[in-house]
């Protein structure tokens, strides 16, 4: 089967074999390779909610007609809840390893490899599916447990919850043993039979991943040209801090992000994109560092998923190609959607004192030192608004402490 990542296709090209090779079509998505270059040809911009419509429509999935379900396209607006209150969050269905799973593991223990001081995620207990049989029981599981309740707080960080309502369908997706478009269309099924106790929002907003996000970041990866993991439109050179690799830094939130990925290899999209990208981006962390560490780091990381969400998406190192502006927060936006803030040394309301949260003055840095290349993005005409309203005397304390932090 023809592979999802280009450098394996490579590998496979210059293996010098006797035999012929025949590659067959990909299955691992709904849209062709050449489909989606049809759609994108011609096109000054490639939107993904423009891709996204046109996916509900040729497939037929939350229409009456010609027209979406419940009069909208798109319910983003109504999952975004912070996570205020007490919130009864469901279990996640997991797995104890069948006897090859525990071979590998014993295999993997004997291994020199797994005594380098470099070694990164933690071995065991490892609870992922292995098997098509176990993947689908994971997909039964959310639709009858989570998807009726996954809109809302799809955003929302707490500290000790792993999976939160999110669907864990990732790996088996990117790996073969789910096809998207059964995954969609068991979820629209699903809502259909409960239409009536089940609101639009999450069951919209988890189509949209898998339909709009997932195919379209991958018809991007085929639709690009090959230099395009090379790009650094800000030009970021700073090395990749070690603690991504440790977990131990005493900002809270990327420490209880970064420990979670070590134990299982998953976070969901927010803590991906508003926490460790975030991050990477306003602390001018190299996107080609970031990104080598992002396919390491996660069990559902592949060349195609990994390029465009962390050299497009997360550090808008192609300039603008994918995102329309590039998704760079201060503290306040963590503060706001998760409570990891309630149990960090650092003051997310504070950028210029001594317990300053890193995420405050490397943002405003940020926004400085990029100053004219930003205010060309239309998006950015506010954000660097409140940047000018800044002092030059705090503007120049900002920007001291941003040198100082990498210069540790």
């Amino acid at each position: 089967m023809t592979p999802t990542d280009r450098p394996f296709a490579t590998l496979i090209q210059k293996l010098n074999l006797t035999i012929q090779v025949t590659f067959t079509p990909n299955n691992r998505f709904i849209w062709s390779d050449q489909e989606f270059i049809d759609w994108a040809g011609g096109r000054k911009r490639l939107i993904m909610e423009d891709f996204y419509r046109q996916g509900r429509q040729r497939f037929n999935i939350l229409m009456e007609g010609d027209q979406p379900v419940g009069g909208r396209w798109n319910f983003d607006r109504q999952n975004r809840k912070p996570p205020k209150g007490k919130l009864t969050l469901p279990e996640a269905l997991w797995f104890e390893p069948d006897s090859i799973t525990q071979d590998v593991i014993n295999f993997i223990k004997q291994s020199e490899a797994f005594h380098d001081s470099r070694s990164y995620w933690l071995l065991e207990p490892f609870r992922w599916g292995v098997t098509r049989q176990q993947a689908l029981l994971v997909l039964e599981f959310f639709i009858k447990t989570r998807l009726s309740s996954f809109g809302p707080y799809q955003d929302a960080m707490v500290t000790g919850e792993q999976t939160m309502w999110h669907a864990m369908l990732s790996p088996y997706l990117n790996i073969g043993l789910l096809h998207p478009l059964e995954v969609v269309q068991a979820a629209q099924l699903a809502y259909y039979d409960n239409s009536s106790n089940w609101e639009l929002n999450s069951i919209e907003g988890f189509i949209r991943q898998i339909l709009g996000w997932r195919e379209y970041m991958h018809g991007v990866y085929v639709y690009l040209d090959d230099d395009y993991p090379e790009r650094n439109w800000f030009n970021h050179t700073h090395p990749l801090p070690a603690f991504y690799w440790t977990g131990d830094t005493q900002m809270n939130c990327l420490h209880q992000i970064l420990t979670q990925v070590k134990q299982i290899g998953y976070a969901h999209h927010i803590q991906r994109l508003m926490v460790l990208n975030n991050f990477a981006l306003i602390a001018g962390i190299s996107p080609q560092e970031l990104e080598d560490w992002f396919h390491a780091a996660f069990i559902d990381g592949y060349d195609w998923v990994m390029q465009t969400n962390v050299i497009g998406m997360g550090q808008f190192a192609d300039g603008g190609m994918i995102a329309s502006k590039p998704y760079a927060a201060s503290a306040n936006y963590i503060n706001n959607m998760s409570d990891y803030c309630r149990n960090c040394i650092y003051n997310p309301r504070e950028r210029t004192t001594e317990n300053a949260c890193p995420f405050n003055f490397f943002y405003w840095d940020f926004l400085a030192r990029h100053y004219d290349l930003l205010k060309k993005q239309p998006r950015m005409t506010q954000i660097l608004r409140n940047l000018e309203r800044l002092s030059p005397s705090e503007l120049q304390e900002i920007r001291s402490l941003a040198s100082s932090w990498h210069a540790m």
